[in-house]
């Protein structure tokens, strides 16, 4: 059964989440910090006692908004130990995701919670732990790595592969990734997915407009303007990329 340690600087919110968590039957204990200073005092506490000390604490539910540290900033100091406790995010804010799971977290929540949206998260966790016998940085991983985008459907968080998405349109501060089953609007600029992805084949291609290369179905030029097809749609090249574009295509078909 499972430690928890669960953090928020508003109380109300904090009491609701832990009534939650310890009707949760996977909860052997619930205890609450109010901020990131406490929250650290309990941690250094159970780090030093161990994974089978008393005081210990497998998983932490974290808010990321707090007065002085942030849960960033505490999910960032607890990665440099050997063997942290899991981290999951609760707020209410649905631009963090990519720096949350960059940090490994096991979950995102958002706010207001729902218990079976939280009974979720705890199920992975449990798994997570039960598995490795205790918690470990190296399962983690397997959760939010750089291939895996979080995205909200209906209150409820689904992961989409980077390797299904054939596309990227910027619509203001959001980005909307277009894969074969549909289309997922995101908080994360577009700027930020290119240079995320960049190693994975995505190249900008206008400034509305990120690819997956090896979506590319033709490449077209009419009357000196250039477009791609990639599926169904025809999208723009820009002057300022179409060069560049028209190299990696050739390249990628010449290796």
């Amino acid at each position: 059964m499972l430690r928890v340690l669960a953090v928020d600087d508003e109380e109300p919110a904090l009491g609701e989440l832990l009534y939650l968590l310890r009707s949760d039957p996977r909860v052997r204990s619930a205890e609450g910090a109010t901020d990131a200073t406490g929250a650290l005092r309990r941690i250094g506490r159970a780090l030093e006692a161990g994974p089978d000390g008393e005081e210990a604490v497998d998983v932490v539910f974290l808010d990321i908004h707090m007065a002085g540290l942030t849960g960033l900033d505490v999910a960032r100091l607890l990665a440099g130990f050997a063997r942290p406790p899991l981290i999951v995010f609760v707020t209410a804010h649905e631009g963090f995701a990519v720096q949350a799971f960059d940090l490994k977290a096991v979950d995102y929540v958002l706010k207001p919670v729902r218990r079976e949206r939280l009974a979720e998260a705890v199920r992975r966790v449990h798994d997570l732990v039960h598995a490795a016998g205790a918690p470990a940085p190296a399962p983690v991983a397997t959760l939010g790595t750089p291939e895996q985008i979080p995205v909200e459907l209906g209150g409820v968080t689904r992961f989409v592969s980077v390797d299904d998405i054939a596309y990227v349109e910027a619509q203001g501060d959001y980005a909307r990734l277009h894969t074969d089953g549909g289309s997922h609007l995101v908080r994360i600029p577009l700027s930020t997915l290119e240079e995320r992805w960049a190693a994975r084949g995505f190249v900008r291609i206008h400034r509305s407009h990120l690819v997956a290369l090896g979506r590319i179905d033709e490449l077209r030029l009419d009357g000196g303007a250039t477009s791609v097809r990639v599926g169904s749609a025809e999208l723009a090249v820009s002057r300022r990329h179409a060069r560049e574009l028209r190299d990696l295509l050739m390249r990628r078909a010449g290796g």
